[in-house]
């Protein structure tokens, strides 16, 4: 590309999903509900685990923290979505696109490195279960957390820095509903190599490693269940790991889905349609997940909410 079509840009215009008008106010409606769902059900599950007492172990403190991170994950993208139907501009600036990259990437990265901290501790509760307590302190606990998220904040700056060297010519409409980084990657006009290169290693090492590790994780429980004795000892055990891999399958499923459909042929809106379902689909549907069969969480909310428990 010469020098002389470079073009020093202040803003992109996010397409969404539809331009037409006729539809705005129905997508404004479903990604409102969908955000207060999400932000109402993750709010209830933080406020179930901080009133009762008999909640305050590993597991719930993890999930706490899996909580906040979906509501900071959706409020990164889905007020200013709104906000742009609302005054019907489709505009984001600049420092906006590149400040939305980073959290969406440091939030990604954080629910990554959860979701295999998580799975960790269902190892040690099924595998070892009378070193439990001892093995998942709160000391160990609040590293594993804090570990997650200067992981996630090195990797989201990395990404972020690493866009602030990428030129745009004439290409400032965005296929999508707001700036997520392998789509701003393909608008760029300057050379992608090795923004490609750092993206797609990063998403190897993060992904591929947490990934493993939770598989192995899952061996070794699934050996445990399977030296259980009694039918409901099993399906005791089981049923303390279904939630976390029902969240764990939804969001790296979707998480890969947002790769494939960018690296193979471009049909119309997939991206799109894809990266909503790992960025809000699944943040929304969690606590659904970790309440339906979780007695504990049942409790704690009839609790909050007045109702005896039975």
């Amino acid at each position: 590309m010469e020098p002389g079509n470079e073009t020093q840009i202040s803003k992109f215009h996010l397409l969404g999903l539809s331009e037409d008008p006729e539809l705005q106010p129905l997508v404004f409606g479903l990604f409102l509900c969908m955000y207060l769902i999400t932000v109402l059900g993750n709010l209830l599950i933080i406020l179930a685990v901080s009133s009762d007492s008999h909640l305050h172990t590993p597991m719930y403190f993890l999930l706490t923290n899996l909580s906040s991170v979906d509501i900071c994950f959706t409020s990164t993208t889905i007020p200013k979505m709104l906000w742009n139907i609302q005054t019907q501009s489709n505009a984001i600036s600049y420092a906006g696109c590149i400040t939305q990259i980073y959290f969406l990437t440091l939030f990604a990265g954080s629910e990554i490195f959860l979701l295999s901290v998580m799975a960790y501790d269902r190892f040690v509760a099924i595998c070892h279960p009378l070193h439990y307590t001892v093995i998942m302190n709160p000391q160990l606990c609040g590293l594993l957390v804090l570990v997650s998220w200067i992981m996630s904040i090195l990797n989201s700056l990395l990404h972020s820095l690493m866009m602030l060297r990428l030129s745009f010519c004439t290409h400032f409409q965005v296929s999508h509903l707001f700036c997520e980084l392998i789509q701003m990657i393909q608008l760029a006009c300057s050379d992608t190599f090795l923004n490609n290169l750092v993206m797609y290693f990063a998403l190897a090492l993060l992904c591929g490693g947490t990934f493993a590790g939770i598989l192995y994780s899952y061996s070794k429980i699934l050996s445990a269940i399977c030296r259980i004795s009694s039918a409901q000892g099993k399906y005791k055990a089981f049923s303390t790991c279904a939630s976390h891999l029902s969240v764990v399958s939804l969001f790296y499923c979707t998480l890969l889905g947002v790769y494939l459909s960018a690296a193979g042929p471009q049909i119309p809106h997939s991206g799109t349609v894809v990266s909503v379902m790992y960025t809000v689909v699944t943040p929304m549907l969690n606590p659904f997940i970790y309440t339906l069969r979780n007695k504990d969480i049942k409790r704690a909310l009839k609790g909050i909410i007045g109702v005896p428990a039975m």
